[in-house]
């Protein structure tokens, strides 16, 4: 129930007349239930707007399982965006995605059949016969000694250098009265290697003209240690058994001339080395 103010159409006075007013009993029909217009005074009006609150939202299980989708797929976009960029660095993925720039791919090649034939003699498996000996196939370390061989072909070869003439004399070397040393033959990963070490005296026998007399003289021309590659560096000294009556011009003279061994000595040792390097 509502109460309207009616008046008579005039405006109250200012000085504060007092205005008779009566009261209007209207019924007015709840616009919630009838949902019609309302004629208020007179006049129609709209229903007033219905303020009530929304309804409280449930999360159902459907909203659960999208979001549980969601996480799921965002997830399994970063593990493919990672996966992506793991292939990109690596060179599988290089090879496979490789584009006209790189490099051709290997072209086969049929094998000359004589080589082929020769490769699989060698030990029935295509790979080269091993150097060492029949219990190192495998061509792993294996030293071989050599001396036997070694002093008796340096003893040969030293000994028929034959003699040497000087201005005032000459002198031939008799024998290799010392030859003290190793040579060997090294095997490492199926690849030979040699090597010596030695110390040499050569035994000589001269004449020279001193004071106008053929003086004989006898000594040795000693060889330090050397090695194998050293022959550049050979030294020879020479000692003599008995210098009685020499002055010292007359031994340094001497000393020069037998000192013109050296050159035939390290042709000699050369060939040696050859030889040792064919064993």
């Amino acid at each position: 129930m509502e109460h309207e103010h009616v008046t008579d159409g005039k405006l109250p006075e200012a000085s504060g007349t007092r205005v008779q007013t009566t009261l209007k009993k209207k019924e007015v029909t709840n616009p919630r239930e009838s949902g019609r217009r309302v004629r208020v005074g007179g006049q129609a009006t709209h229903p007033s707007p219905i303020h009530t609150p929304p309804p409280r939202r449930e999360i159902c299980g459907s909203d659960r399982s999208i979001r549980r989708r969601r996480r799921r797929w965002e997830g399994d976009r970063e593990r493919g965006m990672e996966e992506a960029a793991e292939k990109a660095l690596s060179y599988r993925y290089w090879v496979r995605e490789a584009t006209g720039d790189a490099a051709p791919l290997p072209i086969p090649r049929k094998l000359d059949p004589a080589a082929a034939a020769a490769a699989t003699a060698a030990n029935g498996n295509g790979n080269p016969a091993p150097l060492g000996s029949v219990w190192n196939q495998a061509g792993t370390w294996e030293e071989k000694n050599l001396n036997s061989w070694a002093n008796s072909r340096i003893k040969d070869l030293l000994g028929s250098l034959g003699s040497l003439e000087f201005p005032t004399g000459k002198a031939s070397i008799e024998e290799v009265s010392k030859c003290s040393g190793d040579a060997f033959q090294v095997t490492v990963r199926n690849k030979k290697r040699v090597g010596y070490n030695y110390e040499l005296t050569l035994k000589f026998r001269g004449e020279w003209l001193i004071k106008e007399e053929s003086k004989e003289v006898k000594g040795h021309l000693d060889i330090p240690e050397f090695s194998f590659g050293e022959l550049d560096d050979l030294e020879v000294q020479v000692r003599f058994s008995d210098d009685k009556g020499l002055a010292s011009d007359h031994k340094t003279l001497i000393c020069k001339d037998l000192k013109s061994f050296l050159a035939p000595i390290q042709e000699k040792l050369r060939v040696f080395e050859v030889e040792l390097k064919g064993r």
